[in-house]
């Protein structure tokens, strides 16, 4: 391979020492990107008969880890719906706090009424004329009356309104509190589905000797480029010559910030992220809020044409749109893999890419 231009934006690829740089035919941004293919490790011994072979295990170990990766999904979004939940719950208690306040002034209100009307007898109009001194004297009094009056019914629809409101407060309340429960549970589902997927691949792992983890490495490298070449063979990158916003630049310079540190399912960082943990935030840094998970933010977010990428925009992957990057140029993404991996760089068409949605559209 030839050495290539480098583009400005993804200066954060010299940080990788195994990088290695393929030049897209008719691309007018630039380089391409593309995983090497690993250092040759050890060879590792042949498996014994009956036992499952190293690439089986890769297969095994990659496909517990994406499962990991789409229950982690299921588990930030029933945190976020959560947290969103609990909010409006404490919305709904000011608020019924607040109109039980406005009953209890209503019903003083209304008490005071009618103790003046008691104190004056409560004697009808005709009685009032009768019994006052002069006819200016009772219509002026009978004006203040039927103010008074009319005060008196505002005041008591307002009291009907408010407790309405009460009632309606209460079992919106109620109904919160239901879906609060649910997403609690599916929390937890999740939660047991992705730590049993990560402890049956992390002992898949534990039982391979040093050389066959450094094969399996390997492997997984091998694949990688391997898929970005074929994605590259297609052309996809020809017209791929977007330009990254102020803000996109400062999303990726987040994001390519945070390399070397490690995955951990449910983060947002500082010190550690999941794949929507990293993008979120890193477009958080940004100055632009966004969904907190993957499908979410293919759900949410505009979605652009291939043609059309630019720095700065989030890849998805995977049909279940499990996983997800952020692309930096040059063919390249940065994303957090998943669990006993750090944050990198790999190829933009490593995985299977279902969308690509952009947060600054």
């Amino acid at each position: 391979m030839g050495a290539v231009r480098q583009r400005r934006g993804a200066s954060a690829l010299v940080l990788l020492c195994t990088m290695a740089i393929l030049t897209a035919p008719g691309l007018a941004t630039g380089a391409a990107y593309a995983e090497p293919a690993a250092p040759a490790a050890p060879a590792a011994p042949a498996p014994e008969p009956g036992t499952k072979s190293l690439e089986q295990v890769h297969k095994e170990i990659e496909e517990l880890y994406r499962q990991a990766g789409a229950a982690t999904d299921a588990y930030n979004q029933a945190e976020a719906e959560t947290k969103a939940q609990s909010d409006k719950i404490v919305e709904l208690a000011n608020l019924i706090v607040a109109g039980q306040a406005r009953i209890d002034t209503l019903k003083s209100r209304a008490g005071a009424a009618a103790r003046a009307q008691y104190r004056s007898g409560g004697l009808p109009p005709s009685a009032q004329l009768a019994l006052s001194e002069s006819p200016s004297v009772f219509l002026d009094g009978a004006k203040r009356l039927r103010q008074g009056e009319k005060a008196t019914s505002d005041m008591l629809s307002e009291l009907d309104r408010t407790q309405g409101d009460l009632k309606r407060y209460a079992a919106d309340a109620s109904a919160r509190w239901a879906i609060l429960e649910e997403n609690r549970v599916k929390q937890e589902a999740a939660k047991k589905e992705i730590e049993g997927k990560i402890k049956a691949a992390e002992e898949l792992e534990n039982k391979l000797r040093a050389e066959e983890k450094a094969r399996l490495i390997q492997l997984e490298q091998e694949a990688q480029y391997r898929a970005q070449t074929a994605w590259l063979s297609t052309g996809a990158l020809k017209e791929v010559n977007g330009t990254a916003t102020e803000a996109g630049k400062r999303a990726v310079q987040f994001a390519t910030a945070q390399i070397g540190k490690p995955y951990v399912w449910g983060a947002v960082g500082p010190d550690s992220y999941d794949c929507s943990g990293l993008t979120s935030q890193a477009w958080r840094a940004a100055g632009k809020g966004i969904p907190r998970t993957s499908q979410e933010q293919l759900r949410l977010l505009p979605k652009v044409a291939l043609k059309d990428m630019r720095p700065g925009d989030l890849i998805v992957y995977f049909d279940d749109a499990s996983h997800i990057g952020m692309y930096i140029g040059d063919g390249a993404m940065v994303h957090a893999p998943r669990p006993g991996r750090n944050v990198t760089i790999a190829g933009a068409g490593s995985m299977p890419i279902k969308a690509v949605v952009r947060p600054d559209a």
